[in-house]
């Protein structure tokens, strides 16, 4: 077989693959290119979920009938004015994303510049390409794409359903619009609007804020912290800004994580790598938060050209943007305090919110809800504590002595009675507290057993016979140069000949491990992050397990002292709000939901 040069519209059919492999893409491509255009205001109009149509409309600079023509040809762009692709400053800059949507469906572009008397109007029709006429339109560009994957009917088959099709486009715009508040967004979708946001004014943190809390919602908001931090070295200023959910307002996928890079939605491994490494010690590993990050550097760190739809980037140091969003999140969390999320108590209240009022009369069966509510107060083991003067909370967490006080002077109240052994009530200033003792005390200890872990006080055992690790000569010098920290962490690592390492100490609580196998994953780890995150993560499941079997375990009856000093530690402690596992530790519930409940409000 001969080497041969493909014919131009196979060419552009094989781009298509990479850059528009479903509707949402060939979206997130036009209005990227509106985007840049400068425009204030950009619709966009779907039509069977993007099968059928496509119509993104903006009113920005617009092209000439010259422009207009060179726009679909491949590798023509208007964004790299000094052909350096390590200063990228806006969303495109490929030239693909016209040809490679004309070469598989119907394209047609109309565009006017501001200062033209008329429109020029192309279109593209499975990679044949008419030329320039004259149309009336506005000043700006209309690009209409009709019969997506036409040209090539096996994609249709790849497909999602419509409806998921739709969401996959009105998240691309959605995510879009977050990073860029200034510019007016709508999305119709069938003749039905789906999304209006308009355009943000005032100062750029506000116009920000204001613009995530339209896509996003107010629920997000009410349940997140603000995260802003900001390094500066010689090379620049890296500026993380945004909001991160609090632990108990998790998700089942991390759709609801929405991170930027220099305003360009991505979804990079590194990123969410690190949202999850910041989590670790909240969230179950099937469970993931919801964040909005958005992190500005100067373009000669980070390369957005490592892939053909420019959803990943690379930085040119992975090891600090990690840190970074490592430390930020978990200071964030950190003034979260106690704080657990509001809908834990709008999902309880939903679960014993009764049915309508059925009106029984003299003689009538109670209803299945009445009797349900009747055998739970008759089963309820309620031990009712008047509070007494000093605390007899005997456990590994030193807890604050009692001082009998008003409820309002305590976020979570006084304690009033326990409800099965398990589950301490409190009276607060407008409501009451329900606290998983379980839960919550092993939080407590956990964050204790942080505390010493951060203080290098890591207890560690010496092997009777050292372990000799074997490497190669690069490994085995990455885990030499991070021995110090290793140390740190219990772990005693020193030279043992060329390719070659010995393990003379290991940390006591991991008790029994395979060394061998713990080093080599430390190795691979330093090489792809630049420190060893797996030594952490074992021993923070290790501190995890060791405070859940340290902690009060349920069925344990609990005097008044006992259960109000477990409440003044939830108080003080960092993250008491929700248990090792992202499961909050106590729901509130206020006077006025209560009070709704029995209809007096």
């Amino acid at each position: 077989m001969t080497i041969r040069r493909l014919p131009e519209t196979l060419v552009n059919r094989i781009a298509a693959g990479e850059v528009v492999e479903r509707p949402a893409a060939a979206v997130k491509e036009l209005v990227e290119n509106a985007i840049d255009a400068g425009a204030t205001r950009i619709d966009v109009v779907l039509g069977e979920a993007g099968r059928a149509l496509i119509a993104v409309a903006d009113d920005g600079k617009g092209m000439k009938a010259d422009e207009l023509s060179l726009a679909v040809e491949r590798h023509a762009t208007s964004k790299l004015p000094d052909d350096d692709l390590l200063a990228i400053r806006t969303l495109g800059f490929r030239g693909e994303a016209l040809p490679s949507i004309g070469a598989v469906a119907r394209l047609t572009l109309v565009s006017r510049t501001k200062d033209a008397a008329e429109a020029w109007s192309l279109s593209v029709e499975g990679g044949r390409k008419g030329e320039p006429v004259p149309a009336a339109a506005p000043p700006g560009t209309r690009v209409e794409v009709r019969d997506l994957f036409y040209a090539t009917p096996a994609r249709l088959k790849f497909l999602k359903g419509e409806r998921a099709e739709r969401d996959a486009c009105e998240d691309a715009v959605a995510r879009l619009a977050m990073a860029h508040p200034r510019i007016a967004f709508s999305l119709a979708a069938d003749g039905r609007s789906v999304l209006k946001l308009p355009a943000q004014t005032g100062p750029d943190d506000t116009a920000r804020l204001a613009r995530v809390a339209a896509v996003i919602g107010k629920e997000f908001f009410d349940n997140a912290v603000a995260v802003a931090a900001v390094r500066q070295d010689d090379e620049g200023e890296i500026r993380l800004s945004g909001h991160a959910g609090l632990p108990t307002y998790n998700r089942a996928t991390s759709m609801h994580q929405y991170l930027f890079v220099n305003g360009r939605p991505v979804r990079d491994k590194l990123l969410a790598g690190a949202v999850r490494g910041a989590y670790a010690d909240f969230l179950a590993r099937d469970r993931h938060p919801a964040v909005a990050l958005f992190l500005d550097l100067p373009t000669q760190l980070v390369d957005a050209n490592v892939h053909p739809a420019k959803t990943e980037v690379r930085f040119r140091d992975p090891a600090r943007i990690r840190g970074l969003i490592v430390a930020s999140l978990k200071e964030a969390l950190d003034r979260a305090g106690f704080r657990a999320s509001t809908h834990v108590a709008i999902e309880a209240l939903d679960l014993v919110r009764a049915p309508s009022p059925q009106y029984a009369f003299a003689g009538a069966p109670a209803s299945p809800a009445s009797a349900y509510v009747s055998r739970g107060v008759a089963e309820a083991s309620v031990a009712y504590h008047a509070p007494p003067a000093a605390p007899s909370f005997g456990a590994s967490v030193p807890m604050a002595a009692y001082a009998p006080t008003e409820p309002r002077d305590l976020p979570l109240g006084i304690a009033r009675a326990q409800l099965h052994e398990t589950y301490v009530i409190a009276q607060t200033a407008d409501g009451i507290v329900i606290v998983d003792q379980h839960a919550a005390h092993e939080r407590l200890v956990y964050e204790r057993m942080k505390e010493a872990l951060a203080a290098g006080s890591v207890a560690r055992q010496t092997l009777l016979i050292p372990e000799v690790v074997e490497l190669d000569d690069a490994a085995a010098a990455r885990v030499l140069a991070k021995a110090d920290e290793l140390g740190e962490l219990g772990l005693g690592i020193e030279a043992f000949g060329p390719g070659a390492v010995m393990v003379r100490e290991t940390p006591a609580m991991l008790g029994e491990l395979d060394v061998k196998g713990l080093v080599r994953d430390l190795a691979d780890e330093i090489a792809e992050h630049g420190s060893a995150l797996s030594l952490k993560e074992r021993l923070g499941e290790v501190c995890g397990t060791m405070a859940c079997h340290g902690s009060v375990r349920a069925g344990r009856r609990l005097s008044g002292a006992e259960m109000d000093a477990l409440l003044r530690q939830m108080e003080a402690t960092p993250h008491s709000g929700q248990c090792n596992h992202g499961r909050p530790t106590y729901v509130e519930l206020k006077l006025a939901d209560i009070e709704k409940l029995f209809g007096r409000r």
